[in-house]
């Protein structure tokens, strides 16, 4: 568990003792493996200690699951920054927010398959882990937006008609509904948004290691591809981290 940014203290604190032991067997029995008994064996703690700090597993999964979510979103907004910062297209911002996603789902298996993989059995997120699940399409919706409102999003070759099918909760992530002939622009992000976390399933969990020769250049490809279906150009060749 990273904890460099904490002082020395808070790296002892309780909860961050649990958790850095719950992220160990995350790795080592995955999500449904997780129960205070385990986690205390692996923390050196008495089950009453893990407990006290976590009352119960569902208590521990959900600082988790916002602990990975936040983590991973403060990377793509860190990436995002720097890609401003040195005055990217939003292509390019995209690009380089993915390869962030990527590079942190790969440093973070656990995590990334707590909260990407299969359902973990008897849990279910509360309202809590919504804000920091957020954050991952907030980001992508940002740079959306911003190349909508800089003109650098072409047209879409088909328009898909017929009643929203979208949530308040989509249309108030990316600020309100576009006028045609971009109306649908939020649809088409969840499409993106999709094909990302697809497409890292697929490379965290190796299904794509022996169909390509350079998994990281392919991942670039595979995003710029995606984001045809949204009229952002994604530029290639450039260097990745």
């Amino acid at each position: 568990m990273d904890v460099s940014g904490a002082s020395a203290a808070d790296q002892d604190t309780p909860a961050v003792v649990v958790k850095a032991a719950a992220r160990q067997l995350l790795v080592k029995l995955g999500a449904g493996g997780l129960s205070l008994d385990a986690v205390a064996g692996e923390a050196g703690l008495a089950v009453a200690e893990v407990a006290a700090v976590f009352p119960d597993r569902d208590d521990l999964l959900t600082a988790l699951v916002i602990d990975a979510y936040n983590e991973s979103g403060a990377a793509m907004e860190r990436a995002d920054q720097a890609a401003r910062e040195a005055g990217a297209s939003a292509g390019a911002r995209l690009l380089a927010v993915t390869r962030a996603l990527r590079a942190w789902s790969f440093a973070n298996p656990g995590e990334f398959t707590l909260i990407y993989g299969s359902p973990v059995p008897g849990y279910h997120a509360p309202q809590d882990t919504v804000p920091a699940a957020s954050r991952t399409p907030g980001v992508m919706a940002g740079i959306v937006r911003s190349a909508l409102e800089a003109g650098e999003l072409a047209p879409p070759r088909r328009v898909v008609s017929g009643t929203s099918l979208l949530l308040p909760e989509a249309v108030q992530v990316f600020g309100g509904v576009p006028e045609a002939p971009f109306a649908d622009i939020i649809e088409r992000g969840i499409v993106l948004w999709s094909n990302l976390i697809g497409l890292l399933v697929f490379q965290v969990f190796s299904r794509t290691h022996d169909s390509v020769r350079d998994e990281a250049a392919f991942f670039d490809y595979a995003i710029a591809v995606a984001a045809e279906g949204i009229g952002l150009d994604v530029p290639l060749g450039t260097d990745n981290d």
